[in-house]
């Protein structure tokens, strides 16, 4: 490490999620339309094709991102068959963000409403089968005031099952 080279580079978090997906170069599309991604770098495979890395900007958040490489153990939800992540994006407008990944091809997973724990949330699913969350912050609640409406949520439409 040089001298003046920072742990965590400029404009990086501790924590950076990097996506795998099926045709970088579309996802990287896809994110600019949906969500106004910016694009930072883009690395190209030996092929010319595939991307080996790329760093996209969405508001104030890094997110890295390749090209599915089955033999570096690299694959992507497609290939997998679906993901347990879900990647949340907080916006200071869910529905017009919303609709507007819906434009970009997204697909609903859940309708944008008002939460028990204080957001305005929905859920969708992207081109590329990742898992996104968005959500403006409309209340600022208790630890008590979310347990309280909680209760009340369940009990009106039952609790998930595990």
């Amino acid at each position: 490490m040089s001298p003046q080279a920072k742990p965590i580079p400029e404009g990086f978090s501790t924590i950076t999620p990097y996506l795998i997906v099926r045709n970088a170069e579309a996802a990287i599309d896809f994110y600019k339309k949906a969500f106004g991604a910016q694009e930072i770098s883009r690395q190209p495979g030996p092929d010319g094709k595939t991307i080996l890395h790329a760093t996209i900007k969405i508001g104030d958040s890094v997110l890295m991102l390749n090209d599915e490489c089955p033999d570096w153990g690299c694959r992507g939800p497609e290939s997998l068959g679906g993901t347990p992540v879900s990647i949340h994006l907080y916006v200071t407008d869910v529905d017009a963000s919303f609709q507007r990944a819906i434009d970009a091809g997204a697909a609903v997973t859940m309708q944008v409403n008002d939460t028990f724990w204080g957001d305005r949330f929905g859920k969708l699913k992207d081109p590329f089968g990742h898992e996104w969350s968005i959500a403006t912050h409309t209340e600022d609640l208790t630890p008590q005031q979310i347990s309280q409406r909680a209760e009340k949520f369940f009990a009106t439409c039952g609790a998930p099952s595990g």
